[in-house]
């Protein structure tokens, strides 16, 4: 499936989350519907559609957002980011170009020790169910069963 960044899909998002993915905004804390959010399925670009994060790879970091020890695949690209006097690693989707949030080195240590804090306004869920269907059925073997 190819994935991309389209005008149609721009034009379908919410005010947040062009904000988020197009504007490199961050939602507040506590605020986005994944951040305690655990059914088994796969995250996806909300723009694209690329497979981004499986749920087994999701745990609950207390930092506001939804956290994931680790990305499906290769389809997150790093970038240095200086913005608001720091410097962070920002993390976007590798074919839409949408800003995904930041990763950073305090996550679990027994799951590689990695935090990718990410926007909920990002992701659109897949649950398992529906996988096969939407066609990430490739992706099955990552997510625990329900």
């Amino acid at each position: 499936m190819p994935y991309r960044k389209s005008q149609e899909a721009i034009a379908r998002l919410t005010p947040e989350q062009y904000r988020v993915t197009q504007e490199n905004g961050t939602e507040r804390a506590f605020t986005g519907e994944y951040d305690h959010h655990f059914e088994p399925g796969i995250y996806v670009d909300v723009v694209s559609g690329e497979p981004l994060f499986a749920s087994s790879a999701k745990y609950n970091s207390g930092c506001g957002w939804p956290a994931f020890t680790k990305p499906i695949d290769d389809m997150i690209t790093e970038h240095q980011d200086r913005s608001h006097g720091m410097t962070r690693v920002e993390v976007r989707s590798k074919h839409g170009d949408s800003h995904l949030g930041h990763v950073f080195p305090d996550g679990p240590p027994e799951a590689g020790g990695l935090r990718y804090c990410i926007n909920s306004a990002s992701l659109r869920f897949v649950p398992r169910d529906r996988m096969e269907a939407e066609g990430y059925g490739a992706y099955l073997n990552q997510v625990e069963e329900s």
